[in-house]
């Protein structure tokens, strides 16, 4: 068996790659886990976004983490910081959330938390997967067998601690909210409403089919020109988990997670709630980003991709606002992972304390244009011996020299290469990526 944990839990093809076989056998051993830790009979809270194969693994991760001796309390479809939210506020010793964010719906994935909200370590991870590769099985009989309970106020309690966290009313702003057909599509309208925003709600009607099916934050397109059509302040678009929030201005451009991690900073930094004057970002991060911050007097500290590095930092340096490009941001301060509805919440906010329009307040950074290229049907593995692909990918950054660079990089989350390039111009970029993007084809092709 390969390595079971990704960059972001496990993922891939339901029924294929995550079967619900392996959903039972890491049910099974997050319990054995926790009682190694002390707990005889741990508490999991279990959640899922509403793709099909969600209620197949949910079934059978229940099924695990029951027949090893743990009690499973299934709170139905929820976005994933919702479970980390109500992990954290509960006695549950774990909470687990089955979902593949902003993956198509035949894809989907298992997520862990332990009873603080964090996500598990990859000690944590390599452990369990330890477990299921040994076949250890726990086997208790009678009343030591766990049980299957529900608590359907999970996403009640969740609405009301997003809407608690800004004093803010935000009566007189017209926003689209894209729900990406997912897990947001009834907790995000709730808050902005709850908030006092008129909410024009779009992609909002999941059917279990059609979960970010050209909608959402991967499709930005939709959100703008929504936010135009319907004449609205601002627009929000959220991922299949709600993980995630890209943003909208008034006039269709727009605003993405590095927009959107400026202005929070700003404002933090004004206020002086930013710990240390500092912000977290990724090496995706524009590199604009880091020239507003630096004329802001903030320091910026950059990680590997993935929102778990994001965060590892932010833990390890005592630092409460982090986040990546794909609109992914973490707010230590009430959140103990990203959190898309709690980002456009904040973001909200400042538009309306500050009395500036979204897009006024995206101008606190420029950007240089980036062009991204996903290179499909390639082999992942085999790129860090990829010598010509390297060799030209060197050649590429010393054409741009200080005025540009250039990231190339596997996915963490699906089977493809990422091509970064960006440049002083839209067409400069696009023809360095797709020449790079040839060369891992030509080298790589499965």
């Amino acid at each position: 068996m390969g390595s079971i944990f990704g960059t972001d839990g496990v993922r891939g093809k339901a029924n294929v790659d995550l079967t619900p076989e392996l959903a039972l056998d890491l049910g099974r051993a997050l319990v054995t886990v926790l009682h190694e830790g002390g707990d005889t009979r741990p508490t999991i809270l279990v959640g899922r976004d509403p793709r099909w194969s969600g209620e197949m693994l949910e079934s059978a991760l229940i099924a695990g983490i029951t027949a090893a001796g743990g009690d499973a309390v299934a709170v139905g479809v929820l976005p994933t910081p919702g479970i980390a939210y109500l992990t954290a506020r509960s006695s549950a010793a774990a909470g687990a959330i089955i979902s593949a964010s902003h993956n198509p719906v035949g894809d989907n994935g298992i997520k862990f938390f332990g009873a603080e909200g964090y996500k598990l370590t990859d000690d944590e991870e390599a452990r369990l997967e330890e477990i299921v590769q040994a076949r250890t099985d726990r086997r208790p009989t009678g009343v030591k067998i766990g049980r299957r309970l529900s608590d359907p106020s999970g996403p009640a309690r969740y609405v009301e601690h997003l809407a608690s966290i800004v004093d803010v009313d935000l009566t007189g702003l017209r926003i689209v909210v894209d729900g990406a057909n997912g897990a947001a599509s009834n907790v995000a309208p709730q808050v902005y409403r709850q908030l006092g925003a008129e909410v024009i709600a779009i992609h909002c009607k999941p059917d279990g089919a059609n979960i970010n099916d050209g909608c959402g934050s991967t499709y930005p397109d939709v959100i703008r020109h929504a936010v135009i059509e319907h004449h609205a302040d601002a627009g929000i678009s959220h991922d299949g988990d709600a993980d995630r929030a890209i943003a909208a201005t008034h006039q269709g451009d727009e605003v993405d997670g590095d927009v959107i991690l400026a202005i929070l900073a700003r404002q933090m930094h004004h206020r002086g709630t930013l710990a240390q004057d500092t912000v977290v970002t990724t090496v995706m991060t524009n590199l604009w980003f880091k020239r507003a911050m630096s004329g802001l007097g903030i320091d910026v500290v950059e990680t590997a991709v993935g929102d778990r590095y994001v965060l590892e930092a932010m833990r390890e340096r005592g630092l409460n606002l982090g986040g990546e490009q794909s609109g992914h941001l973490i707010d230590l301060d009430h959140a103990t992972t990203g959190d898309g509805i709690l980002t456009a919440v904040r973001l909200l906010s400042v538009v309306r304390s500050t009395g500036a329009t979204l897009e006024e307040l995206s101008h606190v950074m420029g950007r240089l244009p980036q062009v991204l290229v996903n290179v499909k049907g390639v082999d992942r593995g085999r790129l860090p011996d990829a010598t010509a692909v390297w060799e030209l990918v060197h050649a590429e950054e010393d054409k741009l020299a200080d005025a540009g660079r250039v990231l190339l990089r596997p996915s963490g989350t699906e089977p493809l290469i990422r091509v970064m390039v960006e440049a002083e111009t839209h067409d400069d970029a696009q023809a360095a990526a797709d020449r790079i993007a040839d060369a891992v084809r030509d080298n790589l092709t499965v």
